[in-house]
């Protein structure tokens, strides 16, 4: 079975409930778009802020990707807002 491991960070994981979790990743599932539809589908509509773009950055394997990147499975996908400085 191919896993992915998610994490969620800062205000997401108050705002989810979650702090990360292990999940079989769907064959349908090829890219982090879908994996987040995915999610939602899953877990319902409190977890439809990790669609918003100008909320939420993912990173792969600890880079920031697009929506458009790619999974095969054994990553590590987080999800965190976007940081600000000052």
């Amino acid at each position: 079975m191919v896993t992915l491991t998610i994490n969620f960070f800062a205000s997401l994981r108050e705002e989810l409930g979650a702090s990360g979790e292990t999940l079989p990743l769907p064959e349908q599932v090829t890219n982090v778009a879908q994996l987040v539809d995915y999610l939602v589908g899953l877990r319902g509509e409190r977890w439809a802020v990790l669609q918003d773009n100008t909320r939420v950055l993912v990173a792969v394997d600890h880079t920031i990707v697009q929506r458009s990147h790619a999974l095969r499975g054994g990553e590590e996908v987080a999800f965190f807002p976007p940081m600000t400085g000052g």
